[in-house]
């Protein structure tokens, strides 16, 4: 990171490297990094032959590092391995061991096995490279490193963590032991976020706790998966110049208020509604009567504190009305997957041309067809014999690399089709369930 650099750990680090005998290669990463980015530093760094890849700045540098140690030892471009674009194969690896040191708390990118990366414009894109092998092998996470971060950045990464230890803590996939280090996490930010913005240089604890915060996001983020928000942020970020900590911290109030109207309205037993309500108590420190006061005031809180965090909106980035169609049919990726599922209204009905008939096969309770497919097998269904999507004309369909056997990734959309061999799958699960940051 460039704010490194001009600090004394920079040359102690080098004073090390040199006695040790150590030769490096430097590279700067600015701003989200794209594939091409990488590519580029990959074809550089290559022929030296490297031992080890260290990232020390904030997520777009992790990420941007972890893709590289990925890629070093394998001679494939970072596009033949991002999901939902390309030929998606199966990363072979090796990676090289990567250090991850981060210099901002937010992304939780320390703890994760995948690198977003970004293309922006019209046709822009943020997706994942993703695999086990790309996991740090040693995070080192020191909340001194923390102390030049401009109070703007950590509004957006405060923000970007909180959301990422809420929507774990509701996922669908969530369990007591992610429950425990969510918790942990928001009680940490919920004590340290506004007070390290208001005073970014001296509140050495404020520091700590979103430091421990932002790493408890980024494992259970990895455990678990996301939700809405995170759904949205990645078309938001691909088709627009809006840092990520910005989209998550503007949104995370509406994106709450409507999952609760939802679930009120479609599944008034949901167990979400009862955590809902625990987040509205941790946050406001104190206990309601009735749980529905407690997520009224938890939405109260996370909008009192996008105003008191100074977010700018979605408007200043370019966002009008007319783009929120084209962002929300991009919205149904990899990422949202944890989120309440009877509070996303994501079933194939809400697909354009999806309709929905009998199952022809077994009548299995699971009835969809696309009536833009042309041929005879254009149900979907989770019948216990997988019909061949691959045989459907016109449209691309492969074997979703992510997921169980019969998991099936339209490539044009990113939508996959999960039969019944996969755990939870329901027509309002029916986006692939895998993890992003």
């Amino acid at each position: 990171a460039a704010s490194f650099q001009r600090t004394p750990q920079w040359e102690r680090l080098q004073a090390g490297l040199r006695e040790a005998g150590m030769e490096w290669q430097l590279a700067r990463v600015d701003g989200e990094p794209s594939p091409e980015r990488v590519d580029a530093l990959v074809a550089e760094f290559r022929p030296a032959n490297h031992d080890l890849v260290i990232g020390i700045g904030g997520g777009s540098v992790l990420d941007a590092a972890k893709a590289i140690a990925g890629l070093l030892r394998v001679p494939h471009s970072v596009m033949d391995f991002l999901e939902g674009v390309g030929p998606e194969l199966p990363y072979p690896g090796p990676a090289l061991p990567f250090i991850a040191v981060p210099t901002t708390a937010g992304t939780g990118s320390e703890a994760t096995k995948n690198a977003v990366l970004s293309r922006t414009g019209a046709d822009g894109f943020k997706k994942s490279f993703r695999d086990e092998q790309l996991v740090p092998q040693l995070a080192l996470v020191d909340p001194d490193l923390l102390a030049g971060c401009p109070s703007g950045l950590i509004a957006a990464n405060g923000m970007d963590a909180l959301t990422q230890l809420l929507e774990s803590y509701v996922s669908l996939r969530a369990n007591p032991f992610t429950d425990a280090l969510a918790w942990s996490g928001l009680e940490a930010v919920r004590d340290s976020l506004l007070d390290w913005h208001a005073d970014p240089q001296g509140n050495g604890a404020a520091r700590s706790g979103m430091a421990y915060g932002a790493l408890l996001s980024g494992i259970t983020l990895a455990q678990v998966g996301l939700g809405s928000v995170h759904g949205l942020a990645a078309p938001l970020g691909a088709f627009f110049p809006i840092p990520h900590g910005v989209v998550c911290g503007t949104l995370v109030a509406a994106a709450t208020r409507m999952n609760l109207d939802a679930l009120h309205a479609r599944a008034p037993e949901h167990p979400a509604l009862t955590k809902y309500a625990r987040l509205g108590e941790l946050f406001c420190q104190r206990s309601f009567s009735m749980e529905t006061v407690a997520q009224e005031a938890l939405v109260e809180r996370l909008e009192d504190w996008t105003r008191r965090l100074l977010l700018p909106r979605l408007g200043e980035y370019g966002i009008d009305v007319g783009d929120l169609n084209h962002i929300a049919t991009h919205s149904r990726g990899t990422t949202w997957t944890g989120r309440p599922a009877i509070a996303a209204n994501t079933t194939p009905a809400s697909w354009p041309g999806w309709k929905k008939r009998a199952c022809p096969t077994r009548g299995h309770p699971w009835p969809w067809t696309c009536a833009a497919m042309p041929g005879p097998r254009r149900s979907l269904t989770a019948c216990s014999v997988p019909i061949p999507y691959t045989s459907w004309g016109g449209r691309k369909w492969k074997p979703c690399s992510r997921a169980s056997t019969g998991c099936w990734r339209h490539r044009a959309d990113s939508v996959s089709m999960v039969p019944s061999t996969t755990r939870d799958a329901t027509p309002a699960t029916a986006t692939n369930a895998s993890t992003s940051g």
